[in-house]
């Protein structure tokens, strides 16, 4: 995170957080909105932005406030103390991460398999989700600091492929393909899409956790925030407009597998297939990395121990291995039991129950560090709309998933009520002199 005694500045953190938001979701599931939106899937972007920002607002409010590492967990535990729920949600955040590796595999073999020759059966796919996971955790216990330093030019190689689809893809694009349809259906679309492509925008979480490794965190947290979203929002629509744009729709669908890569044919042919197929490939392989390596080790870590480390490493990643194993384990079942659309779904419903206690957190909070209560109930309102949404279209489309979320929300009480009995372990805030704590004007 840190060189020396450099910090990050502002772009450097940026870029992190761009970085991150553009990866495995735009690849993997880019297929299964336009199933859910058809030629909508462009507004749905939009709509998906807005609703980050809601979220985003808090975030940044806090992040400029309260200048700590662990985040978002810090902003909860300092509204609610520490106690059984807070407890939960310290093993729900690490279940992001587990959730999150099943999503990686599902959408690595999506573009994995049309490369291979003969038929991609159900069984040679689930040997590869299965096998991605496998190397990169032996990656982990071998400690591949290389791999980590090859972070930088992944995320170039993918952000490189999706402007160069843009750049050339745009001139072909039919203008009656993109064109918005609000009937009832439509609108049906817009909201469900939305409340899967919501995830999309995660990664801008990942700018309060690099809050002490930034120069003048209280400026440039928010900044770097806002600006992540904007970028990213611009880059999601771009894509949309050309992938919806060039390619039918029904054949769209058809390939929701490997969507975007099957969406660059009309104007690249099978270079362009190959190309954003390979690109697909760098994006995921670098969000599997990423969450094996870093965050899901320091998340189990807090659901553990109680309290993340004080100082965080990236090329020293590994501080339990056990954390490495049982959340690969993990994110290997969730890949096995769950379609593609079920992992999407259930993802973002445990990444919409975190920014709901962050928003409710930042209610809390507001007398001591400030804030427009308006925003904050806004958006913990559209969320919760958000929230239920997914619940809806979960049962109507996918039972399975459906069960999926209430298992994970249930199983992160169950967990930590035994892990409570049986260690007496309680969730602690970080010393004073380890998340100084910064008040000021307005972000």
């Amino acid at each position: 995170m840190t060189v020396g005694n450099n910090k990050l500045g502002l772009w450097q953190t940026v870029s992190l957080a761009v970085g991150t938001m553009i990866g495995a979701s735009i690849f993997s599931i880019f297929g299964l909105g336009a199933k859910i939106a058809g030629q909508n899937l462009p507004f749905v972007f939009v709509i998906s932005g807005l609703v980050a920002l809601l979220v985003a607002y808090s975030y940044a409010w806090l992040g400029s406030r309260i200048v700590s590492d662990a985040e978002p967990m810090e902003f909860i535990i300092r509204a609610f103390g520490t106690n059984l729920l807070t407890g939960a949600l310290s093993f729900l955040f690490w279940f992001t991460y587990v959730i999150s590796i099943a999503l990686f595999a599902k959408g690595f073999a999506g573009y994995f398999l049309p490369l291979l020759p003969g038929p991609a059966t159900p069984g040679v796919k689930s040997i590869v989700e299965v096998a991605v996971v496998l190397t990169f955790t032996a990656l982990g216990v071998m400690g591949s600091a290389s791999v980590g330093r090859a972070e930088f030019w992944i995320v170039a190689i993918k952000l490189g492929v999706l402007l160069l689809f843009v750049a050339l893809g745009i001139w072909t694009i039919q203008p009656q393909r993109i064109l918005p349809h609000f009937d009832g259906p439509g609108v049906r679309g817009i909201l469900d899409a939305t409340a899967i492509f919501f995830l999309s925008y995660m990664g801008f979480g990942l700018v309060t956790n690099a809050s002490e490794h930034m120069r003048d965190p209280q400026r440039n947290v928010p900044r770097a925030i806002y600006l992540s979203i904007l970028l990213v929002s611009v880059v999601y629509i771009l894509v949309a407009v050309v992938a919806v744009g060039n390619l039918p729709l029904p054949a769209l669908i058809e390939a929701r597998d490997y969507a975007l890569a099957e969406a660059a044919k009309p104007f690249l042919g099978n270079g362009g297939y190959l190309l954003v197929s390979w690109g697909a490939l760098f994006s995921i392989a670098s969000a599997l990395n990423a969450t094996l390596y870093g965050g899901a080790n320091v998340a189990y870590a807090l659901a553990r121990d109680g309290v993340l480390p004080a100082t965080f490493d990236r090329k020293l990643w590994f501080g339990s291995m056990e954390g490495l194993y049982i959340t690969a384990g993990l994110g290997i079942v969730f890949a096995l039991l769950f379609n593609l659309n079920g992992i999407a779904s259930i993802t973002s419903s445990v990444f919409i129950v975190i920014y709901l206690f962050v928003l409710a957190a930042h209610w809390r909070l507001q007398p001591e560090y400030g804030g427009n209560r308006l925003v904050i109930a806004a958006g913990f309102l559209v969320v919760l709309g958000v929230f239920a949404l997914l619940l809806r279209y979960q049962w109507q489309t996918d039972r399975s998933a459906f069960a999926g979320t209430g298992l994970v929300l249930a199983g992160s009480l169950l967990t930590e009520a035994l892990y409570f009995h049986v260690t007496r372990r309680r969730l602690q805030q970080r010393e004073a002199a380890d998340h100084p704590m910064i008040q000021g004007d307005t972000p």
